[in-house]
Order: structure tokens, then C-alpha cells, then sequence
């Protein structure tokens, strides 16, 4: 697909020069920041400088004096608390972080944890899991990264006095359950100012009430932020606001004392290595850090990892894993997981072929608005997976859809303008059970209801969405030469991490780039390995790659020039780190 690109143009100049001559940095990265909304120097510092202090009072959220009373209330009485989180990272981060805070307070016999299973329970809050409260003695459940719309289950838990806080981060439905504190900052009578906290972000909220009201040291809830930083970064929220500071200072504990289960998880992704010095004296074995850590290493190493258990088998594991004192427990729950991710990565990859020959074979499949596909063999763990990868190669919203126990259930995945939840909810009335956010959803629903959906689907699709929105679109910041790419230039744009959305590393755009003689193409010849310059000034080269893009290594090595749009980073390869361009797309002069 031909991808257009969305060039910035939207700037205040003023600004620019204003910040520019403030900071004393170049008008490029003062126009970096005058696009994020940075209009002045002392917003600039608190942009540059993250601060805890810059945090919301927990209390400003709804509900939170109500549900720090209730914890308070189960430790001074000695009742048993079960700790409730979804499957994913999200979930078990927060259930991990909840579980490693209150096992300083509570007697270790009072508290426990709980994670549904994907294939029995599915998601959410499951009557099974109540009921497991009950016969066990459990009077509270913390539940995390789901309930909102727990409304029925919450009910039949207070059949039993079993009390419930919900913190949750998704969109509520018309009924907020009765539970003894709802802790979501996406209610419509919650003044919390900022809506975009990750579940275990709501979690963290709590810990830190409970550390004022309890008048204990806040280091022990700053202690925990490297598992706020995964989920931030596996469950691809905003990286704005309170995220960024979250994300910024559990970037920071992780490179430097990371909990033993993070550590383990990132040795078996070689980002941890044993230090030879040490290893050569016969001391204790010690780990050391290949490169630094960044929100894309969460996303695409640890993420997936922790992901795996809950996919394939138990998400207990993962919450182990985390929650582990010993790098000996750690490491080999980290095995066991990362053997997991290698079957899920299989496993994935054979059903992607399978879904996207499906729609090659079908026209009014390749035709569609939307992606629809049903396969009952398919597993349950990895179609969220399979549907983020339909949407990349076909660029447009998808659903996929598997066989569980009675029901047909499926993930949701949106491209970037258009809001899949909405589109579902149309669908409400044939769907046992739906929730999510704009751009990812999982869904529920009767075998005899499927076709019906099928339709409607594809029909509010069809018209809601314009034609040119399902083109690939790239947004590009800004147009620079690479001789704008000095060293100054990339220190202060490092500091402009951590990216993510919201606060994406900034892509730019250098026009007659020509290929310097050694470009070459790399694994089994599907992408490029680049050395390039810009027409007329051939001594200034840089490296770079350029995924997927190896069908048009000819013409690049013919020094045909080009257009090309990427991110500036640092690549870590056999012991040495170097400055590289992330190509993101290459236009000749035709392709425009």
C-alpha cells in the first residue's frame, strides 16, 4: 500500500524563535517542542525534567477515600484480601504491584492472588473467581484493569459480603457496578484531571493514598514504578501527562536496579548480559546492561514475554515472575516464559498466514471496509495478535474471532481515525459481552449470532469511515537536511524520550537522498541496510535500515535519489552503540 505522508505544517513561529533563543537550541527541535504544546520555557523544564512532584493527589480521583477506608478497614480487621487482575500486562503488573505493596503490611497468610483463566473464565471479573473468594474466607477483592462494567458479578458478590474495589482505566458502560469504590478516572463524575492512567496506574494511585493515610514512607510506592512502566508501555497508552513521569522514573529504576523477574526477562532477550570481568575473578555471578532500556524494549521484549503465560497457559506465572525476591526463582520462571513466547510467536505467525489467505481468496474479504474472519481452531491467546497484524497489511478495522467453550469470542484492532469500540457497541444487542478503548476491543457473542454481526459490522464501517482514511497515513514532524543532524541535535532529541503515543519520536523528512555505494540487502533480502547522503554533500553519511523494504534495493543502488521519513536512534550491535535512521518509507519521485 502506498502510504501518504502527513506533513506538519501547523506551527507558530513566534514560539519557535521564542523557545529557541530561551532554551539555545535550533529552531528544528524548539519546533519539535511547539508541536507537543510546549509554549514556553517553564513548561519546556518540566517537559525535559519529569517530577514526581508533578503527580495528581490520588485523592482527587472518585471514590478513592472510599476505598482506602475499606483496605484500611480489612488490615486493622484481619480479613482476607484477594488481589484480582486481568490476564494481560496490564493486569498482572498491576495485580504484582498491588500483591509486592501490601505483603509490607498485611500478614502474607491474609493475602492472595487471583488471575481468571483466558480459556475457562475468559475476561474480567468470572463468577468462578467469586466463588473461589467465597469458599476460601476472601471479604475483599482489589480487583485490577477490569470490572467496569462488572455489573451482575458485582451484584452476586454481595450476595456473599464479599466486598469489592474496582480499579479500572476503560470506558464505563450506562451502570456503574455497586461496589464499594469504583476507581476509574474515565467516569462522568470523576474530576481526576488526568483520564489516560493505565490500569496498574490506577493501582499505583492507590498505594499511594493508602502510603499518606498510613503515613509510610512513599519510597516503598516509588519502589514499584518500573512495573507501572511495563504496563504503560505493553498496554500502548498515552505517554503524556502523569504516564510520562511514571514512565520516565520506572525507565530509570529498571536501568539501573531492576526487581529480579524484569532483570530475568531481559537477559533471555540479551538485553542483560554476565559481566565478564566479574565472571573471570570467580565472583558472584552479575548482570550488566547491553544498552539502555527504552519504551520500545518494554513493548516488544518484555511485553510479549509476560504476555506468553496468559496466552498459552497460566498468567499466574507472570504475576510469580514479577513478584519474585530471588534471581534463582526468577530466572527460571523467566525460562519457562520465555519458551512460552517462542511457541505463541509460532503459533501466531501460522495463523496470520492462514487468516490473510483467507481474504486473498475471497473477493468481497479483499473488498470490505472491515476485516471479519471466523476460524473455530483458532487459539483464543494469540487472535489479538493476528488481528494487529491484518491491520497493518490490510489497513483497516478487524476483528478476529474463535470458538470458546458455547461462545464465538474475538480482539478488536482499529486503525489510527477510526474508533472500533463505537462500532462495536452498535452491535451491542447481539454481543453477550464487549469492552475495550478506541483502538483495540475483545468481544463475546451466540454462534447463531455471528452472521448478523458479521453484517452490521461491515455495514457501520462502511459508513463511518471515508475512503481515504483507509490509507496508510504517516506523520511526519518535520523537514531537515542531515546536516541539521549534529550532536548537540541529538542530545537534546534523546531527551525528548520517553516516546510513545502522544509523544512519538519524532519522524523527519530529508529529500535527494542518495545511496553512498554500500547499501546492501539483509535477512534473506526483505530489508534494507543503508548508507546514505544527501545530493551535494556526499561527505556527510549516515547509516541506516530500512524494514521491509528490501524490494527496492536495485533501485537504490543505482544512486537513484530519493525521499525518505525516519526516526533518529541508537543501534546496538556486537558491543558498540551507533547513531542510525529507522527508515519508516521511501519515495521516488513518481510515487508522490
Amino acid at each position: 500500500m502506498n502510504t501518504r505522508w502527513n506533513i506538519n505544517k501547523s506551527v507558530d513561529k513566534q514560539l519557535v524563535d521564542s523557545l529557541s533563543e530561551s532554551l539555545g537550541i535550533d529552531k528544528n527541535l524548539s519546533t519539535l517542542l511547539v508541536q507537543r504544546g510546549i509554549k514556553n520555557f517553564e513548561e519546556a523544564r518540566d517537559f525535559f525534567r519529569p517530577s514526581l512532584e508533578h503527580l495528581h493527589d490520588p485523592f482527587m480521583m472518585k471514590d478513592m477515600d472510599k476505598a482506602v477506608e475499606r483496605v484500611i478497614k480489612a488490615i486493622d480487621n484481619g480479613e482476607k484480601i484477594l488481589i484480582y487482575g486481568d490476564y494481560d500486562v496490564d493486569g498482572t503488573t498491576a495485580v504484582a504491584l498491588i500483591y509486592t505493596y501490601l505483603k509490607n503490611i498485611v500478614n502474607k497468610k491474609k493475602i492472595e492472588f487471583y488471575i481468571p483463566d483466558r480459556y475457562d473464565e475468559g475476561y474480567g471479573i468470572s463468577y468462578k473467581g467469586i466463588d473461589y473468594a467465597r469458599d476460601n474466607g476472601f471479604s475483599l477483592i482489589i480487583v485490577l484493569d477490569c470490572g467496569i462494567k462488572a455489573v451482575e458479578k458485582i451484584e452476586y458478590a454481595n450476595e456473599f459480603n464479599i466486598d469489592f474495589i474496582i480499579c479500572d482505566h476503560h470506558r464505563p458502560g450506562d451502570e456503574i457496578p455497586n461496589a464499594v469504590a469504583v476507581l476509574d478516572s474515565k467516569r462522568s463524575d470523576c474530576e481526576y484531571p488526568y483520564k489516560e492512567l493505565s490500569g496498574c496506574g490506577v493501582g499505583f494511585k492507590l498505594i499511594t493514598a493508602l502510603s499518606m493515610t498510613l503515613n509510610r514512607s512513599i519510597d516503598e510506592v516509588y519502589e514499584l514504578l518500573d512495573l507501572v512502566a511495563v504496563s504503560i508501555a505493553a498496554d500502548i497508552v498515552p505517554i503524556t501527562g502523569e504516564n510520562r513521569v511514571l514512565a520516565y522514573y520506572g525507565l530509570q529504576q529498571i536501568n539501573k536496579n531492576p526487581r529480579p523477574g524484569i532483570e530475568a526477562v531481559l537477559s533471555h532477550a540479551n538485553v542483560f548480559r554476565i559481566d565478564d570481568d566479574v565472571q573471570s575473578n570467580k565472583e558472584q555471578p552479575h548482570n550488566v546492561l547491553n544498552k539502555e532500556v527504552t519504551i520500545s524494549d518494554l513493548v516488544f521484549m518484555i511485553g510479549p514475554r509476560i504476555n506468553a503465560a496468559g496466552r498459552l497457559e497460566k498468567a499466574s506465572d507472570s504475576v510469580r515472575l514479577l513478584i519474585a525476591d530471588r534471581k534463582e526463582h526468577a530466572e527460571k520462571l523467566a525460562a519457562g516464559i520465555n519458551n512460552l513466547n517462542a511457541k505463541r510467536r509460532e503459533l501466531d505467525n501460522e495463523i496470520t498466514k492462514e487468516a490473510l489467505s483467507m481474504i486473498e481468496r475471497d473477493t468481497r474479504l479483499r473488498d470490505a471496509k472491515s476485516t471479519v474472519l471466523f476460524n473455530e481452531n483458532w487459539q483464543k491467546g494469540v487472535i489479538g495478535i493476528v488481528a494487529s497484524r491484518l491491520t497493518d497489511s490490510y489497513y483497516r478495522p478487524t476483528i478476529v474471532l474463535t470458538r470458546s467453550n458455547n461462545l464465538i469470542t474475538g480482539s478488536a484492532r482499529s486503525i489510527r481515525s477510526f474508533d472500533i469500540y463505537d462500532a462495536i457497541d452498535n452491535c451491542s444487542d447481539l454481543l453477550e459481552h464487549f469492552g475495550g478503548h478506541k483502538y483495540a476491543a475483545g468481544l463475546s457473542l451466540k454462534p447463531e449470532n455471528l452472521p448478523e454481526f458479521m453484517r452490521r459490522f461491515e455495514e457501520y464501517v462502511s459508513a463511518n469511515i471515508e475512503n481515504e482514511e483507509l490509507v496508510p497515513e504517516l506523520n511526519v514532524d518535520l523537514e531537515i537536511n542531515f546536516s541539521d543532524i549534529t550532536p548537540k541535535f541529538v542530545r537534546v532529541l534523546k531527551q525528548f524520550a520517553p516516546f510513545g503515543p502522544g509523544n512519538m519520536s519524532p519522524v523527519f523528512l530529508t529529500k535527494n537522498v542518495v545511496d553512498a555505494g554500500t547499501s546492501r540487502s539483509v535477512g534473506d533480502k526483505k530489508h534494507l541496510k543503508l548508507t546514505i547522503f544527501q545530493q551535494n554533500a556526499p561527505d556527510n553519511i549516515f547509516a541506516g535500515i530500512a524494514f521491509q523494504k528490501g524490494h527496492i534495493y536495485n533501485r537504490v543502488h543505482s544512486r537513484e535519489p530519493f525521499d525518505m521519513c525516519y526516526c533518529i536512534e541508537k543501534n546496538f550491535w556486537q558491543g558498540k552503540t551507533n547513531l542510525q535512521l529507522n527508515v519508516k518509507d521511501i519515495k521516488f519521485s513518481e510515487e508522490y
